[in-house]
């Protein structure tokens, strides 16, 4: 049987002629490896011929061994045991080298296909536009890059192969038992109908049954996640027992579910090996009598026997290997949707396409000059509701604007359109008096830093997660990044400097020390637009210290947009544009601002103040 991975929750997909084309799209990635997987193909046919030839052996090695048996032999030779067992021990030492050589080949051919399939799905994932991920969720998204490719590696390597081998053996199989008598074959054949039907019901039951113990699993599996993540919370309002007992009747009904599908299993095992047992007993009874009446030999009763047993096993297996192939074609059809998707190198002037091909040269630096010429937008997922209502802004090169005003009035929108994650509805957004449209995707990011409020660090070290902001540097020019960022003490203070792993997310530092790690990342890339999203919220007064020393030095000669609801944090500002609503509603600097008193910017501040 072939090996199968637990993907049984997979949706399954009609076999259809749309699905087969789409899988047979994909079987191109197998084409590079033709020659091994035509090697694999034959090692399968000589290995299902050398297992066709077995039945008929081990039945002339029966009737060699007994006397007065007359019959066709299958062997030039008579009545020579040794040499009938000789025959069979070869043709079993070809079959197992067959077997090897089309196993280790088939799953040679199918990992190097799903390896190139895997990089470019890959590929193809990051370099789609925000709006695509906007509107999926990510755990559908990393299942195209586990499951479903899984799910085709397993077809390619295993279910594949099990099908080309159980489609010769049955096909061999009822040929050579209706060969060797056709009215056993007539017998055998009227068994099996019911058999199938039979298990058909019971399989349908059965996915059922299955099924819900799944949803009753999946359903105390989220007790424990919720309980364990919240466990604070769970321990604060003393709520032990209560949890305790929302588990305790997530289990009893698990627990019921599960009885309820072990008792149609069981069901289905005694079904099958009573029905099983029943046709070889009666199939059995009847070449018993053929062969009392010389119109069988014993031989020929064992080489039908086995054959029999060929057949039966290769039509059990063709249920689960089309339940296989229907899981697979559906697998086929997401990961082909995706490789459809219209990639974000390819939305932007011809000048950007190359860039696949290899990383791009360095770009002329910008000077720095942005300008928002009555921007309005909407996003994709939300088109009824608009964002930014005819927005104008303006910031010379190496000043410094923030961007205030209430939450959901558009200053992260007005970043994303900055960064091109997307672009606007009407109106243009000008870099340097240059459409953003007109920069290659590379040359505009590649020259725009952002420090966030919640700074994302990835699963390596320290020096790492800096160099992040220009892989390759020189490990000084990180060394340098991080002691103008005030990193670098406490970055020598651990054990392992900067080779120390930060962890998931970052959660073995603290929210200062990733602050500076981020504002590393950013003086590394030296970028000649800078934004700050929030930089110094949720710090203490020392690691807020720490942190504005090193933006001070970050900000110098760049052009720095800051995004800010603390307004304290904005009063350096050469202008601040106050936003409401997607639009700008004043502008000015922090003293004049406070001037107005009925501006929307005072009284942002007096509320922050009580």
């Amino acid at each position: 049987m072939p090996r199968f991975r637990g993907n049984e929750d997979l949706p399954r997909t009609p076999v259809t002629r749309r699905a087969l084309r789409e899988a047979l799209q994909l079987a191109s990635y197998l084409w590079p490896y033709r020659v091994r997987f035509a090697a694999a193909l034959g090692c399968l046919l000589v290995s299902s011929l050398m297992a066709l030839a077995l039945p008929s052996l081990a039945g002339s090695l029966v009737d060699e061994a007994l006397p007065g048996q007359h019959v066709v032999r299958v062997l030039p030779w008579h009545g020579n045991v040794n040499a009938v067992a000789a025959t069979l021990a070869a043709v079993l030492a070809v079959q197992a080298l067959a077997s090897f050589l089309h196993s280790y080949w088939f799953n040679r051919v199918g990992a190097s296909g799903l390896t190139d399939l895997r990089r470019d799905t890959y590929s193809q994932l990051i370099c789609l536009p925000m709006a695509f991920f906007s509107g999926r969720r990510v755990g559908e998204l990393t299942s195209r890059i586990a499951a479903d490719l899984a799910q085709i590696q397993d077809t390619l390597a295993y279910a594949v192969p099990h099908f080309l081998r159980q489609a010769a053996l049955f096909s061999g199989g009822v040929l050579l038992i209706a060969l060797t008598s056709g009215r056993l074959t007539l017998l055998m054949l009227v068994s099996i109908p019911p058999l199938i039907l039979g298990a058909v019901l019971f399989g349908r039951k059965l996915r059922r049954t299955a099924r819900a113990t799944q949803d009753r699993l999946a359903e105390s599996s989220v007790v424990v996640e919720e309980t364990l993540q919240g466990v604070a919370s769970v321990k604060a309002f003393t709520n032990e027992e209560h949890e305790q007992h929302r588990y305790g009747n997530a289990l009893l009904a698990l627990l019921a579910a599960t009885l309820r599908e072990a008792r149609y299993r069981g069901a289905f095992v005694s079904f099958i090996v009573f029905g099983l047992t029943g046709g070889i007993v009666l199939v059995l009874w009847y070449g018993a009598r053929l062969v009392q009446a010389g119109e069988l030999s014993v031989g020929e009763l064992t080489r039908f026997m086995l054959y029999a047993m060929f057949v039966g096993g290769a039509m059990g297996s063709f249920a689960e290997l089309f339940s296989q192939i229907q899981r697979t074609l559906g697998a086929t059809q997401r990961v082909r949707d995706l490789l459809r998707e219209a990639p974000e190198l390819l939305m932007v002037p011809a000048l950007e396409i190359p860039a696949r091909r290899g990383p791009p040269g360095p770009a002329p630096r910008l000077r720095g000059e942005v300008i928002f010429e009555e921007v309005s937008f909407t996003y994709p997922w939300r088109k009824q509701s608009l964002v930014l209502r005819g927005l104008s802004l303006a910031a010379r090169p190496g000043e410094r604007i923030a961007l205030v005003g209430p939450s959901g009035a558009g200053k992260s929108t007005v970043v994303s359109l900055l960064l091109r994650f997307y672009d606007p509805d009407a109106g243009r957004v000008l870099i340097d008096g240059r459409d953003a449209r007109d920069y290659a995707l590379h040359e505009l990011r590649g020259q725009i830093a952002m420090v966030p409020q919640d700074v994302l660090l990835f699963g390596g070290s320290i020096g790492d997660n800096i160099a992040y902001g220009r892989p390759g540097a020189r490990v000084e020019e990180v060394e340098e990044a991080a002691r103008l960022a005030n990193a670098d003490g406490f970055i020598r203070a651990f054990p392992d400097g900067y080779r120390t792993l930060v962890g998931e997310r970052g959660v073995q530092l603290s929210g200062g020390q990733r602050q500076r790690v981020a504002i590393a990342r950013a003086i590394l890339r030296d970028p000649a637009i800078l934004v700050l999203d929030e930089a110094t919220s949720s710090l203490d007064s020392e690691s807020e210290r720490l942190v504005h020393q090193a933006l001070e030095r970050l900000m110098q000669g760049r052009t720095s947009l800051i995004i800010a609801h603390r307004l304290a944090t904005v009063r350096q500002a050469d202008r601040i544009f106050v936003i409401k609503d997607g639009a700008i509603v004043e502008t000015g600097t922090h003293g004049e601002l406070m001037e107005r008193t009925d501006g929307v910017y005072r009284l942002l501040s007096e509320l922050q103040v009580v």
